[in-house]
Order: structure tokens, then sequence, then C-alpha cells
């Protein structure tokens, strides 16, 4: 796989054990999410301060990544019992309102790249997605777009706003949110004695991430390990559970792959991106509270669970929160995986118009 090589591998260990420390620092310091938070920040600046400690090209490998991201597809999955079928007729309100934030938000985004960027038509277009992360990668890079703008502004889009979105939550809380101890109130307990809920838990999302590979689901490798712990709360087996530290450790290891994006980028690029990315997020931030306040009647969802819903950050990333806030996170993935596939049926839709003009 992609990185995959014993360099990268090793570095990519050493830097989650620095971020480890960057995350007690937060937790410590009792910051929104600390050991997300933390660990972004902390490999951020190893990147930043002292690129020669790294392979030159390091990427973060996605395979580890990847078995993290299943941890937390896996995590939601354990939380979608019978009594949330329920809910779905009341969804589509908000469906549909995700539905005309997809196309709004990425119109906005476009005169902002645009016209205060300067950028091309063809990366200001796929820097404004409002989801789809790899999918406007590849296309705008098929498009003509400069590709190293277009993946700063996609990463950012994700980084600002999972800096802003626990911030703003534990302003309104008035606690820090995603706390150990207060994500270990919000999980399930498991059923079963540690070592044999690890062993379903491997089990599962090794399964999970199979069945989402070979059939191209969005966001697989959430989707996948999602659906196989759904599918366990519906058998005649004790509850499996995640632990909280495995959650947390999940935490870690996205936050550093984070961090690791800002590896061999231009500190004035990432100046003038942060601009740009801050009015994009800012933008669909507002957007996404204004539609959240008109569908709390007819949804019957607090106003949290539904701007977490409408906020433009990747599926995995904004999962984390809804975990941490216990903000019916089965619920929250519906809509950040409907959000995609629009985001994704949208840019390919113009894809050749884009492609043709550039």
């Amino acid at each position: 796989m992609h990185a995959m090589t014993p360099a990268n591998i090793l570095t990519a260990l050493w830097l989650t054990l620095v971020g480890a420390g960057g995350g007690a620092l937060a937790a410590m310091a009792h910051m929104p999410m600390p050991w997300l938070t933390g660990s972004m920040a902390t490999a951020t600046l190893i990147v930043r301060i002292f690129p020669r400690a790294l392979p030159e090209g390091f990427v973060f490998p996605q395979g580890i990544r990847m078995c993290f991201i299943a941890i937390i597809g896996m995590t939601i999955g354990q939380q979608v019992h019978p009594d949330l079928f329920p809910q779905v007729p009341r969804l589509a309100a908000s469906l549909l309102a995700v539905t005309l934030f997809v196309p709004l938000t990425q119109g906005v985004n476009y005169l902002i790249f645009r016209r205060l960027g300067g950028y091309d038509p063809a990366t200001a277009f796929f820097s404004g997605s409002p989801g789809g992360l790899m999918e406007s990668m590849t296309m705008g890079e098929q498009a003509g777009a400069d590709i190293q703008v277009l993946t700063l502004q996609q990463f950012l889009r994700i980084i600002v706003v999972l800096t802003v979105i626990p911030f703003g939550m534990s302003l309104w809380h008035g606690t820090p949110v995603g706390s150990a101890a207060g994500l270990a109130g919000q999980l399930p307990v498991s059923g079963l004695p540690l070592p044999a809920t690890l062993a379903v838990l491997a089990a599962a999302g090794a399964l999970g991430l199979a069945l989402g590979h070979k059939l191209h689901m969005p966001a697989s490798q959430l989707v996948g390990p999602m659906l196989i712990a759904a599918l366990l709360n519906f058998m005649p087996i004790p509850q499996i559970a995640t632990p909280a530290w495995g959650v947390l450790v999940a935490q870690l290891v996205i936050g550093v792959s984070l961090g690791c994006r800002f590896y061999g980028i231009s500190g004035r690029m990432i100046g003038r991106g942060i601009g740009l990315s801050a009015l994009s997020v800012g933008s669909m931030l507002i957007i996404g509270a204004l539609l959240s306040m008109l569908l709390i009647a007819p949804t019957g969802l607090g106003f949290e669970v539904l701007w977490i819903s409408f906020a433009p950050g990747g599926v995995t990333e904004m999962s984390l929160i809804a975990i941490s806030l216990a903000a019916n996170p089965a619920v929250v993935s519906l809509h950040h995986i409907y959000r995609i596939l629009l985001t994704v049926v949208l840019m390919s839709s113009l894809f050749k118009r884009i492609a043709g003009r550039a």
C-alpha cells in the first residue's frame, strides 16, 4: 500500500509516540478532544521545524491510518440499535437540507477561492468541494488543478473544522469535550472479557474493511466496519464495545496523520491557505448553523447533533466529535456519508465542463 515502506512506518511510529506526549499535555491543559488536537499540533510542529528528521517524501502510511479509522467505524456501529430506526422518517427534512447545503456551499467556496484566492477555475472548484477529499483531489488533478494547492486546501478544510468545532462546543458547554473520563461514560460497556472483546473487534474490523473495499462503499474504511459492528448488535450475543482507550488511541493516530500533511509545503502557501480556509469553513459553518436552527422542530434533533451533521469535516473526524459529545454518532455519520455522495455526484457531473475549460 502507498507509503507502507519500512522508513515511513518507523517514522510514523516515533511521530505517534511524540504525538502521544502532545496529547497528554493537551489533556493536562484541559483542551477539547486533547488526544486528537494535541497530537495533530505536535506532529505539525515536528514536520515544520525538523523536516530533515523525516525521510524524503514522507507520507503517513495509509494502512496504519485505515486500521484506526476502522475502530471509529465499529464504535459508531455499536451504537446502532433498533430504537434508531423510528427516527429515520424524521431525518427526511435534514437530508433534504444536506441536498441544498452541498451545491450552495460549493458555489460560495468557488467564489472565495476564485475571486479572493485568485486560483484558476479548476483549482478553485475542487478546493471548494465540501467533502469527498480523495475524489476531489483525483478529479481535480485530471482537470488540470494545481494539485499541491488543492491538497493543502482540502486538508485545511478538515483541520480548521476539527479546531473550531471542539473549541466552540467546549465554550458552549463550559467544559472541554472529549476528555477520557467523559468518553468512558458515553460508550457502551462490553459484555465479554477484554481479550475476547479485542478478538471480536479485530475480526469484525478486518471483515468490515474487506467488505467496504469489495463493494466500493463511500468512506469504505469507516462504513464497512460500522455495518459489521451494527450487525453484531442484532445477533444473540453479548454486547461488543470498543474500550474508551481504543477510541483515544484512534484519535491520537488520526491527529498525527493529519499533522503530517504539512510536511514539504512552504510556510507562505500554508499561511495563505489558512486564511482562505478560515473564510470557506466559516461560511459553511454559518450556513450549517442556520439550517440546523430551522430543522430542530421538524427533526426533533438538538442543535448540536444537526450542526455537527452539517460541519464540513471528514466523516471519520466528525464521527469522532459526535462520539465524544454523545451526539447520536450514527445519525451524524449518515448525514456525512450522504454529503460526500452528493459532493462526488456534483463534482462528477461538472467534471468534463471544468476539464474542458482548463
